[in-house]
């Protein structure tokens, strides 16, 4: 993946399963590890822009709940303790190495209206032009369709085509994208890279992930088939080592590859 060494501007997307624990609470241990990587990358010039999910999990146990609630009034209520709660601990993260973080919360509505779409983008540019880190999210507390809609994977594919990025670097809870089942089959084996979603690559992925998210491989293969017709080089590996983005990075293998479609106009 000797390309990603050349990426200026990056959309990394962080799940639920990836910041917390079963239990529910804050795995502060790895936001800390995450913020500490793309800090260090920011320092380096890079542009990033951080798609994070976690408000309905992280209220979740912030509330004290046994377990994700059922209903959509549940999930939006979670969701707006789990906001702050997400907010708060990014800023003071990225606020230890210098660097300031600006919140969106979006919906689909703001990026199918061509106007509020384009305010959008001039946002995303002059935080870019402040040095600021743009950290963006479904806007859960308003939006029921996105709740169900298959968490924050294609937010993340559509924002990287908003903000031109050079990659998309979804981090999940499995290594990339298997030939079977991980998690049924001892003997899967990973696929290094895709160079065109068809058919085949999109009966290998299965239903949804934990019960922390919404998400699965079906979520993130579509984000990839969003990202790719765009020109957007997308990359799916774990995300319990955040070091290994460096590893990514410098162009060596790492979790799957899903190679752009076509050149970006």
């Amino acid at each position: 993946m000797p390309v990603l060494k050349h990426a200026k501007r990056i959309v990394v997307k962080v799940g639920t399963s990836t910041l917390t624990y079963e239990t529910g609470k804050t795995n502060i241990r790895r936001m800390a590890k995450l913020v500490s990587v793309l800090s260090d990358l920011l320092n380096s010039g890079m542009e990033i822009v951080l798609v994070t999910s976690g408000a309905i999990g992280v209220g979740v146990g912030k509330l004290g709940l046994r377990e994700r609630p059922e209903d959509t009034p549940g999930r939006q209520a979670a969701a707006t303790v789990g906001q702050c709660e997400l907010m708060f601990m990014y800023d003071k993260l990225f606020g230890e190495y210098g660097h300031t973080v600006g919140q969106l919360l979006v919906t689909r509505g703001d990026i199918e209206n061509e106007c509020r779409k384009m305010n959008l983008i001039n946002t995303f540019e002059k935080l870019f032009a402040y040095g600021a880190i743009p950290i963006v999210n479904e806007n859960d507390s308003v939006a029921v369709e996105e709740i169900v809609f298959g968490d924050n994977d294609s937010l993340s594919a559509i924002v990287a085509c908003l903000v031109k990025a050079d990659a998309l670097v979804i981090l999940s809870d499995i290594d990339g994208l298997y030939e079977s089942d991980p998690r049924t089959d001892a003997d899967a084996r990973l696929i290094p890279v895709v160079e065109e979603i068809d058919d085949r690559i999109r009966a290998l992925a299965g239903g949804s992930g934990t019960r922390r998210g919404t998400g699965g491989m079906v979520t993130k293969l579509h984000a990839a088939e969003i990202a790719t017709k765009a020109g957007i080089d997308t990359v799916v590996m774990n995300g319990s080592a955040p070091q290994d983005l460096y590893k990514l990075l410098e162009g060596r293998q790492i979790g799957t590859f899903f190679k752009a479609g076509r050149e970006r106009e």
